[in-house]
């Protein structure tokens, strides 16, 4: 975020820049030795999958710009410069904190009883194992390519690990060995990353599959006598923006699955290799990377793509993770009784994973088979790869009800799976609509129409099962005919894109959401004036809109108390004297990622609440078809308030969000605020 008025002048964090302090909060996470040790493990994972994604995406763009020759954007290509070169910077030190974490997690592990060995460790026992696993397993799927006969690494898929291999054959008579290198595209995909040994010394043995292949080259290289090998691992991150086709003759999914394609040809941007590889294979590396001196490299350890340490295995050593919390049944959703009609008695709500989403497919599934349902639409950006939610939706249409499904080909990384996805629809005879072009459909909707009443359903996250195991989401199930009706506006909306369409309860983008949230806490800062109670709650994922930021500043300024819960981007900084001295912003990084988005607004002693699927940036606001609702029902109201006050108290897994990324704990008594909100939710079922 570039714009600094004189007033407000140091009071905006580039936006690249907060990112990498909200990723170093995971890796923060991950260092804690409070925090079982299995559950580090995971923290590394996730803080490495996340840094593909950013380099994938963000520092693409920001090379994009940097390399850019448009003479019209000359402060632009500056500031991206001076941008990479700061990101760069703290991923250089973030990097080595990174090691430092997974030695101390490794040896935590090997005190624990399980021990990662490498190839010169084996026992007799475990070398015969892994000649068996190759013979088994990975015969035919480690094929060497001689590096003399690649021109490009770059045009193969950046989502795996490399070993480059150097081959010293000894030949009789002479004293120096002949030296070959090759390429070997790790088969991590096909087998895993992890193979379990027999047990030594009663501790579990781990390996690597980058050291089973490294034990096992002179079977790899069959034929070739008289060689010994080193081995190196290297990654390469590339260029993720899509090529879109804007042929006009190209329907969208096939625009789409083009795109997808061409995303394969895309440039590295990145590449992390083995710190000990010899100077002269990694020159002739970098040469067929096309890297340039922009682009970020990053020499590390011995072994590449951390984010394969989500799935380490846990040897059935359920005591090194946390305690699973088992999803809740709501009652009032699981009974033989028509869950619509419940709906229409008063609004219900699910808090996944704190409750099971099995309710809302139970909603889809009764909907799939009552003869009071006519029709129902959906919109859906992600979804599960055996998603129950697309069964319940062909079960429907095969019953005799009117399905449209909205779906978004544009999901990042999730394009191929949604074009599957719908393909099998239309197969099923769903409508299937393909959006908006120029604008992405991120809200989460479902509208019912029913003989009865009809009823809608408006949600934070993904209908997605996965997703709503591991993220914190609301779904909010109504037949308040107000709500309904808009969001069946919404839909024809989506239809119509360009008809001229107002809203008086939904808070809709990119048509007046912005608008409406700048008014709601213009109101604020008027009753703050005026002397009435004005305060703002937020739980959000990212902000980064410059006059939502500007208007919060303000909004301090006139004395209102503003806490935000703030997963990711926060560019605002907290604290400033004369500027934010009445914000407060935490960050919870917890076993549950943070997703929901929560607004709560005093409004003079009678607070408004809203929930839906938009953060608070120019993406979400102008770019793409979101939605607010406002909440109504007292229950429901009553545990968002928690929700958001139980993570404003957390002292345990929240981070102090202060603009310069130092990431603090809170002080106060401990204080966990998932365990806590599902303690509590558990006790309103009961």
């Amino acid at each position: 975020m570039e714009k600094e008025t004189n007033k407000n002048k140091g009071a905006f964090v580039e936006r690249d820049l907060s990112w990498m302090y909200f990723n170093h909060r995971i890796l923060q996470e991950a260092k804690k030795e409070d925090i079982p040790v299995l559950e580090r493990m995971t923290f590394l994972g996730i803080y490495s999958n996340n840094l593909d994604e950013f380099f994938r995406v963000r520092m693409a763009s920001l090379n994009r710009i940097a390399q850019s020759k448009d003479k019209n954007i000359k402060n632009d290509r500056e500031r991206a410069k001076r941008t990479i070169k700061d990101i760069n910077h703290l991923n250089s030190c973030y990097n080595k904190e990174f090691e430092n974490a997974v030695n101390d997690i490794t040896d935590e592990l090997e005190r624990q009883g399980i021990k990662l060995v490498h190839e010169h460790q084996l026992n007799d026992e475990q070398q015969e194992f892994i000649r068996r696993f190759y013979l088994d397993k990975l015969n035919g799927s480690t094929n060497p390519v001689w590096l003399s006969q690649v021109k490009e690494i770059g045009t193969t898929v950046d989502d795996g690990i490399f070993l480059a291999v150097k081959q010293m054959e000894w030949i009789e008579g002479k004293k120096k060995p002949k030296t070959n290198y090759a390429l070997i595209a790790m088969p991590d995909k096909e087998v895993g990353r992890f193979v379990r040994l027999p047990k030594s010394d009663n501790k579990e043995n781990i390996m690597f599959l980058d050291d089973v292949i490294r034990f096992c080259l002179p079977m790899i290289f069959v034929g070739s006598d008289n060689c010994t090998y080193e081995a190196y691992s290297f990654k390469f991150t590339k260029d993720a923006e899509m090529e879109m086709d804007n042929d006009l003759g190209s329907g969208m999914m096939q625009k789409v699955a083009k795109g997808v394609k061409s995303r394969k040809s895309g440039e590295p941007i990145r590449v992390i290799y083995d710190d000990d590889m010899p100077k002269e294979l990694l020159k002739r590396i970098m040469e067929r990377l096309n890297i340039d001196a922009l682009d970020t490299i990053v020499s590390g350890g011995r072994y590449q793509n951390h984010k394969d340490l989500m799935a380490f295995p846990d040897c059935g050593r359920a005591d090194l993770k946390y305690p699973k919390w088992t999803p809740l049944l709501k009652p009032e959703l699981e009974s033989c009784r028509s869950i619509l009609d419940a709906i229409r008695q008063k609004d219900r709500f699910i808090h996944v994973p704190y409750h099971s989403f099995n309710s809302f497919i139970r909603v889809l599934r009764e909907a799939a088979l009552s003869d009071d349902v006519k029709a129902i639409n959906v919109t859906l950006y992600r979804l599960a790869k055996a998603s129950k939610v697309v069964k319940a939706l062909i079960c429907a249409a095969r019953n005799g009800k009117k399905v449209t499904v909205v779906i978004e080909l544009l999901a990042r990384f999730d394009e191929e799976s949604n074009i599957k996805w719908s393909k099998r629809l239309q197969e099923a005879g769903v409508e299937v609509v393909f959006g908006v072009e120029g604008l992405k459909i991120h809200s989460k909707l479902v509208y019912i129409t029913c003989k009865k009443g009809d009823i809608a359903c408006i949600g934070t996250g993904n209908l997605h099962e996965g997703n709503a195991k591991v993220y914190t989401d609301y779904m909010m199930m109504t037949a308040r005919p107000q709500i309904v009706r808009e969001v069946k506006k919404v839909f024809e909306f989506i239809n119509k894109p360009f008809k001229p369409v107002k809203f008086r309860e939904l808070l809709v983008s990119p048509n007046e959401m912005k608008p409406k949230l700048l008014k709601l806490i213009g109101e604020e800062i008027h009753n703050a004036k005026e002397g009435h109670e004005a305060w703002i709650k937020v739980k959000i994922n990212h902000i980064t809109d410059e006059d939502i930021v500007e208007k919060l500043y303000e909004a301090s300024q006139a004395g209102v108390k503003i806490d935000l819960l703030v997963r990711g981007n926060c560019p605002l900084v907290p604290g400033l004297p004369g500027i934010s001295e009445n914000i407060n912003a935490r960050g919870i990084i917890d076993t549950y990622l943070e997703h929901s988005r929560i607004l709560i607004f005093a409004n003079g002693g009678l607070p408004r609440y809203y929930l839906g699927s938009a953060d608070w940036m120019p993406r979400n606001l102008i770019n793409r078809i979101e939605v607010l609702t406002p909440v109504y029902d007292e229950d429901l109201k009553a545990n968002l308030l928690r929700t958001v006050e139980y993570g404003l108290r957390d002292t345990t897994n929240a981070r102090v969000i202060d603009g310069r990324g130092t990431n603090a704990l809170p002080e106060g008594e401990k204080f966990r605020s998932q365990e806590e909100i599902y303690k509590e939710e558990s006790k309103d079922i009961k």
